[in-house]
């Protein structure tokens, strides 16, 4: 396609996946569990297999992403090298590894009318993910989406355009050696950001929109979409230091948290730390960011210490996707539930403490998707789960909640068996 198309080319070209994604997702929603992983398994042979051509697909958005300035961070989310598309390939066969959802029973009893009732997993249908630079949620969308019997229509970000393009023709290649249909995951074919307003009100052929991105697009997705949404929205991540923390637990896990990736969802972008610590376990943390590059955006007393910027209101509530963080001192586990309350996001938000009675309080007044103790933020990942991908990390509330992988893509429906039963 033209990224010059007209508005009504790029309409009747959508309308078009939407059609094939409906009747493939027919097919789907009784697809063998062997055959569904069977394209998978062979979806990873060819990502392998065609490594050197996703490699090359991927050095063509590199470069467009520079010439558009995209920060070293946002170039990170992009960038592909020969460990990330093992990665991917691991992904895709530790999806294809999992149990099968469909038909799963998940609740059955009788009544006294005589009636066995079972309550059982059922695709979605159609599913369509937009996401923004990472070229890997290209595998592991179609990956799950196809795992749970539903069909999907991705629309990745502009800059990584090419890597997606190579990533899904591997995800097609696996659902022909399978026998399946090949339009069971379909990638739009255009940067023209016409194709988005198309999925957002396609009612007729898709069931959820799952966005993937940014607060900008998650925000768009919201405002304008008819077709339900499982919002992903951003990770402004917090990581609060009791003053019963473990000083070395807290000087890896804080350092990892931030340096490790500054580019993921899961990345922590606000230091909580309790007013106690503030001229020694708080001082080394904060000099210990100073000294790995980071720029530490400090509040109070914090921001007395040396390599500091003063903190402004803006800081707060901020997802900076880059190195950089905003520190604040708190009082006590109190201060810092209410301070996640004001600005999280309800995404995910640790604790660094050896007391147990304030890890439960952190744990109990807080209501984010994910809550850690003494572990870095780093591992709000399906994968780091052991579901084998993520679609994305739900935020909301209705129907799926946290890491998003192949079962929280489903829904239910029931079956009632009776012996020529009547109702009195």
């Amino acid at each position: 396609m033209r990224d010059a198309e007209t508005g009504e080319e790029i309409a009747a070209q959508m309308a078009e996946l939407g059609r094939a994604a409906r009747a493939a997702a027919a097919e789907l929603a009784f697809a063998p569990a062997a055959t569904k992983a069977r394209a998978l398994e062979a979806a990873a042979d060819a990502v392998w297999a065609q490594r050197a051509t996703i490699l090359a697909a991927n050095a063509q958005d590199m470069d467009y992403g520079r010439a558009k300035g995209l920060s070293p961070a946002m170039l990170d989310r992009l960038m592909l090298d020969e460990a990330r598309i093992a990665g991917i390939v691991a992904g895709l066969r530790a999806v294809a590894g999992q149990p099968d959802p469909i038909g799963a029973v998940l609740a059955e009893w009788d009544v006294p009318s005589g009636l066995h009732i079972q309550r059982v997993r059922t695709p979605i249908g159609v599913i369509g993910v937009i996401y923004e630079s990472r070229p890997n949620v290209t595998a592991d969308a179609g990956a799950l989406c196809l795992k749970a019997g539903n069909a999907v229509i991705l629309r990745g970000g502009s800059e990584s355009f090419h890597s997606s393009r190579a990533i899904h023709a591997c995800l097609v290649a696996g659902l022909a050696a399978a026998g399946l249909p090949e339009t069971a995951i379909q990638l739009v074919p255009t940067r023209d950001r016409a194709a988005v307003s198309e999925m957002l009100k396609a009612v007729d052929y898709i069931d959820v929109i799952v966005p993937r991105g940014g607060k900008g697009l998650v925000g768009l997705v919201q405002r304008e979409a008819r077709v339900p949404v499982f919002a992903h929205l951003e990770g402004i991540v917090h990581v609060y230091v009791d003053k019963a923390a473990d000083p070395a637990k807290a000087m890896a896990v804080v350092l990892n948290a931030k340096t490790r990736r500054t580019g993921i969802c899961g990345a922590a972008e606000c230091l909580l730390i309790d007013r106690p610590l503030a001229a020694t376990l708080g001082a080394d943390l904060i000099a210990a960011l100073v000294k790995a590059g980071v720029r530490v955006h400090a509040d109070g007393e914090l921001a007395r210490l040396p390599g500091t910027l003063p903190a402004i209101a803006e800081d707060w509530g901020r997802e900076y996707l880059d190195m950089d963080i905003a520190a604040k001192l708190v009082d006590g586990v109190d201060g810092a539930i209410a301070h996640i309350r004001a600005f999280g996001s309800n995404h995910t938000d640790a604790i660094l403490t050896e007391d147990d009675a304030t890890a439960a309080r952190f744990f109990e007044r807080l209501d984010s998707a994910i809550l850690m103790r003494n572990a870095s933020t780093q591992f709000a990942d399906g994968g780091e789960f052991g579901m084998g991908a993520e679609i994305g990390i739900a935020t909301g509330k209705l129907h799926a909640r946290g890491p998003v992988g192949a079962a929280e893509l489903t829904s239910f429906k029931y079956l009632v068996t009776g012996d020529g039963t009547v109702r009195r």
